[in-house]
């Protein structure tokens, strides 16, 4: 059972990280809060209110929003174009399909502000496939912002980047607004410790430890399963 009775509480606000070694649930505990998958008992539940029949654009509706560990980008089409689509699809405008986006300035103007929250700004023009890895994941981020979610789920958002790239994302994470409520998988030690207050550790589906990130990292447990301690 890739996740095997689960229990998290994620307050509004907070920061914090799911770990565990390859295996352990944690996308697939993302696909459950995402709508992705349905759970075969139990229940989700997003700001107040019992989600679990709900498909994922609709929980995306409610203020959800998630990255994925591989990046889900239109490679074809412009980097202000992927944000447009991202705009829209949370916009009544996406049913007014006989009008042209240019007759919508507001649209334009939240694209563009969140590739500025990003460090994308001039590269509007570039075309997705033609930015380097690290601007993809920039990219990616911006386009789970531009939603102004209350919950952003961020799967593994510095997999694959260099030192710099790395740093550099987990920099631009920790301005965000600090209103946003983010559950992070991240297998860098030092990005999670960096940018969450407290800690999840799944094994095999279910949650060995749970509490602030010193606590955790200090958990015999933990450091036998995880950090490869003795």
């Amino acid at each position: 059972m890739a996740v095997d009775g689960v229990s998290l509480q994620v307050k509004p606000g907070e920061r914090r990280a799911l770990l565990g070694p390859n295996g352990a649930g944690k996308t697939t505990l993302f696909h459950l809060i995402s709508g992705e998958l349905a759970p075969t008992r139990g229940h989700i539940h997003l700001f107040g209110r019992d989600v679990t029949r709900l498909p994922p654009h609709r929980r995306a509706a409610l203020g959800m929003a998630r990255t994925y560990q591989i990046t889900n980008l239109f490679p074809q089409l412009t980097v202000l174009q992927n944000c447009l689509l991202a705009v829209q699809g949370l916009s009544p405008v996406k049913f007014h399909v006989h009008r042209a986006l240019s007759r919508y300035p507001a649209l334009f103007a939240r694209a563009q502000a969140g590739l500025g929250a990003v460090g994308l700004t001039g590269k509007e023009a570039e075309v997705a496939r033609n930015l380097s890895y690290g601007e993809q994941r920039q990219l990616e981020i911006a386009l789970a912002l531009v939603g102004n979610p209350r919950l952003l789920l961020l799967d593994e958002p510095t997999a694959g980047l260099s030192p710099a790239e790395a740093s550099m994302i987990t920099t631009l994470l920790r301005q965000l607004d600090p209103a946003i409520t983010i559950l992070i998988i991240e297998h860098d030690m030092d990005v999670a410790f960096a940018l969450t207050q407290s800690i999840t550790v799944l094994h095999y589906g279910r949650v060995i430890a749970d509490g602030l990130a010193d606590e955790v990292k200090a958990d015999p447990l933990v450091q036998q399963i995880y950090l490869g301690g003795e």
